[in-house]
């Protein structure tokens, strides 16, 4: 199964970002993207280093709401086992 993540844009220098998801900070290809405003602020979805699509920060916190509870259900798995 492959996920994109949600990161938030710190800064852009051309086509390379500085992103930020839960406090880890990466640089992100924004080739992709090269047609689409992206400024610091702005969200995007991230795979395997690249930005695939720009979203909205509601967007990003909802999946991020939804990757904590698939983390917290598999937390409460491994503990049963």
């Amino acid at each position: 199964m492959c996920l994109g993540i949600p990161m938030r844009v710190v800064e852009r220098d051309g086509f390379v970002a500085r992103c930020d998801a839960k406090g880890i900070q990466r640089s992100v290809s924004l080739f992709l993207l090269q047609h689409e405003p992206i400024e610091p602020g702005d969200h995007v979805m991230v795979h395997v280093g690249y930005a695939i699509q720009k979203i909205s920060e509601a967007e990003a916190l909802s999946a991020w709401e939804l990757y904590d509870r698939m983390l917290a259900a598999d937390d409460r798995l491994r503990s049963d086992a």
